[in-house]
């Protein structure tokens, strides 16, 4: 037995403490928005937060998370986020299949870096786009930034 703190809400579960975290959230907890991506830790399609860090769940064991975790469908109700409305508002996606991973990973650098540059943003977010919309993204981060300056409700 392993206890995951997910979304906010405690989930004691019956799994092998080394299960990939990713597979545990979407096969154990039914929350299907984080995404496989390579299975090795360089796409970020199952990017998650760990008290506000991204984390590549494909490659973390479940049973060494100790830290309240985040997926897509907690980081807020009815996609209110400004990182979320301004990846709305650019046309971010195109597949969207990297999206969630994508927007957890450019909320935590918000999170930390408050008005980054491009270079920061080519440097911090290292998902991968397969259909690459990185322009989109990079002013998407920046629209969430200015938002999030102006008191946007995150």
């Amino acid at each position: 037995m392993i206890t995951l703190t997910v979304n906010g809400k405690r989930h004691d579960l019956d799994v092998e403490p080394d299960a990939p975290l990713l597979w545990v959230i979407r096969d154990e907890l039914g929350l299907t928005g984080t995404k496989f991506g390579c299975g090795i830790a360089q796409c970020g399609a199952c990017t998650v937060q760990v008290d506000g860090k991204p984390v590549r769940s494909c490659v973390t064991p479940a049973g060494s998370v100790k830290g309240a975790i985040t997926t897509i469908e907690g980081l807020s109700a009815g996609l209110k986020h400004p990182v979320q409305q301004a990846w709305l508002a650019e046309d971010v996606p195109q597949c969207g299949y990297c999206q969630s991973g994508q927007i957890l990973a450019a909320a935590a650098l918000l999170s930390d870096t408050p008005n980054p540059s491009d270079a920061d943003i080519d440097a911090k977010l290292t998902n991968i786009c397969r259909c690459g919309t990185y322009p989109r993204i990079r002013k998407a981060v920046h629209r969430a930034a200015a938002a999030m300056a102006k008191g946007a409700r995150t």
